[in-house]
């Protein structure tokens, strides 16, 4: 048996691979151009395979967008996500009348539960300089118990995340954006009501960590049981439990013991996430993920009788005016302008 912290190492793919109580993490970063009238992209599209533009070797990429990249109205149920968006922004709109632009620090939690449609589109709204977008979307699962949880909707603002901040003994400087969880005495906000991580004993984490170069940091260590991933996917190196890593991959620790992190000479990005398995079991197809096959096709009957509420915008990409900032409409109409 090994002493060390790392139970196993593996590359960064699309989407990232992920441990229970997580189904799913994709990274996605774009270098959109300037956008045009309709908000899309203000070059040709010519020789991009239209609704289906997933292609890794271009700079940016419509994915399921046909005039906005982005993803159009699609179901969900049974799960959580979690839409971190770093750079640009995000149109959201959703068959409970919900709707938001966020970016720029700013955190979506969505509880899917018992079924939502919604789009997310990316707005390029600058047609004189370029619309560079950067997110990760993180799927949480939602125990049996609160599979068919009522919908729930939230945004985490940029200005509200609490920042863990440090420094090791040569002044080198960590910080960590603490979404989920807590590190030390820096604690997230609260997270969804009938979400795996409102219950703090299953200690549920997502942290973005930027180690200033050289900087050295302990993470802080959690129970036995928990699963914890690490993803390095920003920077050139850095040393983990005494082993050298390029970026772009997944390391994954035993949560309950010491792992000093010692960057390279480059600044350095990660994100973990952590947490007690629900250790159920999952079936998933596409946007549903339940316990059994049954559950599966019960999901889809009802979304082909109900659509989860309809959908109430004038398009499946609906995107908000351009001169809109940054807002969260809520379905009980109380709105927030950030």
């Amino acid at each position: 048996m090994s002493n060390s912290p790392i139970k196993s190492i593996k590359p960064l793919g699309f989407p990232w691979q992920t441990q229970d109580p997580f189904l799913f993490c994709v990274h996605h970063e774009d270098f959109y151009p300037k956008g045009n009238d309709a908000m899309g992209p203000a070059t040709s599209l010519a020789g991009r395979n239209i609704g289906q533009d997933f292609n890794p070797n271009q700079s940016w990429r419509m994915y399921h967008g046909e005039t906005v990249p982005g993803f159009p109205a699609h179901p969900h149920r049974g799960f959580e996500t979690v839409t971190i968006v770093t750079k640009g922004l995000v149109d959201h709109s959703d068959s409970l009348g919900a709707a938001g632009r966020f970016g720029f620090g700013d955190v979506q939690w969505m509880t899917a539960g018992k079924g939502v449609q919604h789009c997310e589109m990316f707005p390029l709204r600058s047609k004189e300089q370029d619309n560079p977008l950067e997110l990760f979307q993180i799927w949480l699962n939602l125990p049996k118990a609160k599979k068919l949880a009522a919908p729930h909707f939230a945004m985490l603002w940029n200005e509200t995340i609490p920042m863990y901040t440090s420094a090791d003994e040569n002044g080198n400087g960590i910080r960590a954006r603490v979404i989920a969880g807590k590190i030390k005495d820096t604690t997230a906000p609260k997270p969804a009501p009938d979400s795996w991580a409102a219950d703090a004993n299953n200690e549920v984490a997502i942290w973005t960590i930027t180690l200033a170069p050289e900087a050295t940091w302990e993470l802080p260590t959690a129970s036995a049981e928990v699963n914890r991933s690490l993803y390095f996917y920003d920077g050139a190196s850095i040393e983990i439990a005494g082993k050298n890593f390029i970026s772009h991959q997944c390391i994954e620790l035993h949560a309950d013991q010491e792992v000093r992190l010692k960057n390279g000479n480059t600044e350095s990005h990660l994100l973990v996430l952590q947490g007690k398995p629900i250790n159920e079991p999952v079936a998933q197809h596409g946007p549903f993920v339940m316990n059994t096959q049954a559950e599966i096709q019960q999901a889809f009957r009802e979304y082909q009788q109900t659509q989860f509420g309809g959908w109430p915008w004038p398009s499946y990409e609906h995107v908000h005016p351009r001169e809109k900032g940054r807002f969260a409409k809520y379905p009980s109409g109380v709105e927030e302008i950030k």
